[in-house]
């Protein structure tokens, strides 16, 4: 068992007499003291890692998911864990303080994550302005927009091109969430006639501000609840509207896989993440890949946990691989372990 195991992750389970959002934020705050230390410091991948997908190097194909730091507070730390690129957000136009809490459960024995955050964010326009400062992070910056919750649904396409508009400079590629489960009725932004209005409108917003240049990459963050009929349905406009890549997968509201003595926590309302999302997230990506013929980039995330979860996703059909939940339950050794395992695997191909 690791140092964090044995050590680490049992004093962070006890902050806030148990509350997984109060040791969210201690951590958030302990990385940040990582922020000045000079980049030249930080720790580097093997250039054996190195890719390129959709137009963009990442020096790993390992990275943070959205929603470990929404608002970009720590961003110059990570690459010191050995993430290749980071995903920031979600953000929204508004800012908003999201669901009450308590909003964040652990079910340990699943080694899953229940959350119904509802988009706690300081709003596009603060996430502009902490990028800006920043400037050069040394790795591949993914945003990821959602809805602001005051704003109808109606209204919904204005919103996120406001945020893209405001982040469009300090973003390497963009992910559109209409997935979560946590703010009422987005998930029905995925529907084809719906979905294909937001990405033409964020598409010409894309051309508009490159002036000219090739649009920043656009990414679709898909639910893992959808059917296999809704899944060809949504690829069909994505590849309509030129969009450069599909994320799968958000959390699932399905309470399968959870262990005897979590199914009452798992009773909680919101997505869940996790171990028990392992083989559904990794069968969304086979059947995206296959779908579209591999041509189709794919962010893989959902319940990897260990480097063999991320070579299975990336054999699966997934470019590149993001964590989240791995991370609270296995740690920061987690990161520097699985970018082992893909350079012995990339190594041993060649």
């Amino acid at each position: 068992m690791s140092l964090y195991r044995r050590l680490v992750r049992p004093v962070l389970y006890r902050l806030g007499r148990g509350d997984a959002e109060v040791a969210h934020e201690q951590t958030l705050r302990g990385l940040r003291l990582l922020n000045a230390v000079p980049q030249r410091l930080l720790g580097r991948t093997s250039p054996a890692l190195a890719t390129t997908v959709f137009g963009i190097r990442f020096p790993s194909p390992v990275g943070l998911a959205a929603g470990m730091d929404k608002n970009g507070i720590a961003l110059p730390a990570w690459r010191a864990l050995g993430f290749g690129f980071v995903e920031v957000g979600t953000v929204t136009a508004e800012p908003q303080p999201g669901n009450p809490r308590p909003r964040l459960f652990r079910l340990v024995d699943s080694e899953g994550i229940i959350n119904r955050m509802g988009f706690n964010n300081e709003g596009s326009e603060a996430l502009a302005a902490r990028l800006k400062s920043y400037g050069d992070l040394g790795y591949p910056l993914g945003v990821s927009i959602g809805k602001s919750k005051v704003t109808p649904l109606a209204d919904a396409v204005g919103d996120y091109v406001t945020s893209l508009r405001r982040l469009y400079a300090y973003g390497n590629y963009f992910a559109v969430n209409v997935s979560s489960p946590n703010t009422p009725g987005l998930r029905s932004l995925q529907d084809a006639g719906q979905l294909r209005e937001l990405l033409v409108a964020l598409r010409n917003e894309a051309l508009a501000l490159g002036n000219g240049a090739d649009p920043k990459p656009i990414l679709v963050k898909i639910a893992p609840d959808l059917t296999l009929e809704a899944i060809d349905e949504l690829l069909d406009v994505c590849t309509e509207t030129k969009i450069a890549g599909i994320i799968a997968t958000n959390t699932t509201l399905s309470r399968d896989g959870l262990k005897p003595d979590d199914v009452a926590l798992g009773a909680e309302a919101g997505g869940l993440s996790g171990r028990p999302l392992t083989g559904r997230a990794r069968r969304t990506v086979a059947h995206i890949h296959q779908a579209t013929g591999g041509q189709l980039p794919i962010i893989g995330v959902g319940g990897i946990l260990d480097p063999d979860d991320a070579s299975r996703m990336i054999d699966a059909g997934a470019s590149l691989v993001q964590i989240y939940t791995g991370l609270i339950y296995r740690g920061p050794g987690l990161i520097r372990q699985t970018n082992r395992a893909l350079r012995t695997n990339i190594l041993e191909t060649r």
